[in-house]
């Protein structure tokens, strides 16, 4: 895998998450990039992958599908027959596993046009394919793309809370699913908290609530360090899609 020369200066010391910033040198310039500007990360060619996988140690893909798989396993599930959503699929670090895991046709979704690049530039044949569109006001093209498959799971990893996947692209995505489908999602735990903004633990209560979903696994973990070497805990839930009305 490709390796940077990455630094990460000392304003990262009062930087909430999401405003995360590194120096990296790309083609003899030194050039600053936000953690969360996804595009600009995705254009460079095994940035995405030393950044939060070698450097920052993110360990969200392998808990979150391995928490399904374990689910699956366990009920005894036909892998092929469990077409999968992957809601913010990026590069298709996390569709690649489920292809690899035999699972039906695995379709990755993403409002990044950067991103469907990088997964067929870095990962060909990861997806059958790959809708690019904002699933909180879906154009007529990805509505009907979308609408042509069954889909028995569907996850979000490392996507949520931050105004990347919001609670409406969530809840659209949700709909595409069919009953007995299975949600494997992660979250800052923050997000989950009574008074938090984003929408999310409203929305997660909501669908616990009224029994639209039965949560089977929930684990915190670390999800990555920070640009300051300290732990960022996530919550990684597997639930399944009810056939409550």
């Amino acid at each position: 895998m490709t390796t940077f020369e990455l630094s990460f200066p000392q304003a990262n010391a009062d930087a909430d998450q999401d405003a995360e910033h590194c120096l990296v040198t790309l083609d003899g310039e030194r050039r600053k990039i936000r953690f969360h500007d996804y595009a600009e990360i995705y254009d460079v060619k095994g940035l995405y992958e030393h950044l939060f996988y070698e450097v920052l140690d993110c360990q969200s893909p392998e808990v979150v599908c391995g928490l399904l798989r374990e689910q699956l396993e366990d009920g005894g599930h036909d892998f092929a027959a469990l077409n999968v959503l992957d809601l913010g699929a990026g590069n298709g670090m996390v569709g690649e596993r489920f292809s690899k895991m035999g699972c039906g046709k695995v379709v990755g979704v993403d409002i990044l046009p950067e991103a469907a690049a990088a997964a067929q530039r870095d990962r060909p044949g990861a997806y059958a394919e790959y809708v690019v569109t904002d699933l909180t006001d879906p154009d007529e093209e990805a509505r009907e793309a979308l609408a042509r498959y069954r889909f028995g799971i569907m996850t979000t990893v490392a996507a949520l809370g931050f105004g990347d996947v919001p609670p409406e692209a969530f809840g659209y995505a949700y709909d595409l699913l069919v009953p007995g489908a299975w949600l494997a999602f992660c979250i800052k735990e923050d997000f989950l908290e009574d008074d938090e903004p984003s929408g999310f633990n409203l929305l997660i209560r909501q669908l616990i609530d009224d029994d639209e979903i039965e949560v089977f696994a929930q684990r915190r973990y670390r999800h990555r360090m920070s640009a300051q070497g300290d732990p960022l805990h996530y919550i990684a839930m597997i639930a399944q899609k009810t056939d409550a009305p």
